[in-house]
């Protein structure tokens, strides 16, 4: 049984620091590509930022130079470190794994965006 959690969530001043984490198992999870994603109010889903099969990663211009995604293939984990977090930060953030092709994302982070795997997301709050 393939298991995304999510973890690491919680409420934060304007300007704080959070590191979520997204354990897996249940798949190979060395050399498949993995993504992190947000929904915000009103049922958005957007990704964030996501690494490669190479290690390389990618970030949406929005988070590009707070926020850092990296990965543990020892323990299965990839990580998610958020620096000066502002409001509008503030969302359910989710962990994908296994990217196959592009596909948009369900409007509830459930599935879809081309990755065969999901978590259960961890509630982030900014306040300012």
């Amino acid at each position: 049984e393939v298991q995304l959690v999510e973890s690491g969530g919680g409420s934060v001043q304007a300007g704080g620091s959070l590191r979520l984490s997204c354990t897996t198992s249940g798949f190979t999870f060395k050399g498949s590509e993995m993504g992190w994603y947000r929904r915000v109010q009103g049922n958005v889903c957007e990704i964030i930022s996501f690494i490669n099969m190479d290690g390389k990663s990618h970030y949406v211009d929005s988070v590009k130079g707070r926020f850092t995604i990296s990965q543990d293939t020892s323990k299965n984990t990839v990580y998610l470190q958020m620096n000066r977090l502002q409001p509008e930060d503030t969302a359910v953030y989710y962990c994908a794994a296994d990217f196959v092709h592009y596909e948009p994302p369900k409007r509830d982070c459930s599935g879809g965006g081309g990755y065969n795997y999901w978590g259960q997301g961890t509630q982030v709050t900014v306040y300012s």
